[in-house]
């Protein structure tokens, strides 16, 4: 028995089909949601939500959010979410090089300007990991090694 799966943010709904697990960030700990799994409404983190269909892995970075199981059917409510695919690699390694080069300069005095900057290289780092997951990939292992022809 299927699992159906929502990813919605306030700009539109970024996913929507039957899947055979969510696996997500929760605040107290990562946690996998199966078909039958009993009603439950958790707090997301900040970090890479996962879904699994017919053994392929699609990733999304998602910002925190709330999650909703009931029926077999899961609505996540993400504050920002992403799929890998448009994850713009070359503009998240460019914002966490500023940040971090501005960390370098000295962190700033002001409270509020020094998290805006953690959470600047926080979500540039999860931008980047879950861009890795790019092409849907077969269950949970890490991608196969690809060789040019002169490196096999």
């Amino acid at each position: 028995m299927p699992l159906r799966c929502e990813i919605i943010t306030q700009e539109r709904k970024l996913f929507d089909d039957e899947v055979e697990i969510v696996i997500a960030p929760g605040v107290e700990g990562e946690m996998s949601i199966l078909p039958q799994h009993a009603p439950l409404i958790a707090a997301l983190d900040f970090g890479e939500l996962r879904v699994r269909k017919g053994g392929i892995e699609e990733a999304f970075a998602i910002g925190g959010g709330v999650l909703q199981v009931s029926h077999d059917h899961v609505i996540v409510l993400a504050d920002s979410a992403e799929q890998a695919d448009e994850i713009d690699i070359a503009r998240a390694e460019a914002a966490r090089e500023r940040a971090e080069r501005i960390m370098a300069e000295g962190p700033p005095e002001d409270p509020e300007a020094y998290a805006a900057l953690q959470a600047a290289i926080r979500r540039a780092n999860l931008r980047l990991k879950v861009a890795r997951h790019r092409r849907p990939r077969r269950g949970t292992g890490p991608a196969p090694l690809e060789f040019g022809p002169d490196e096999e």
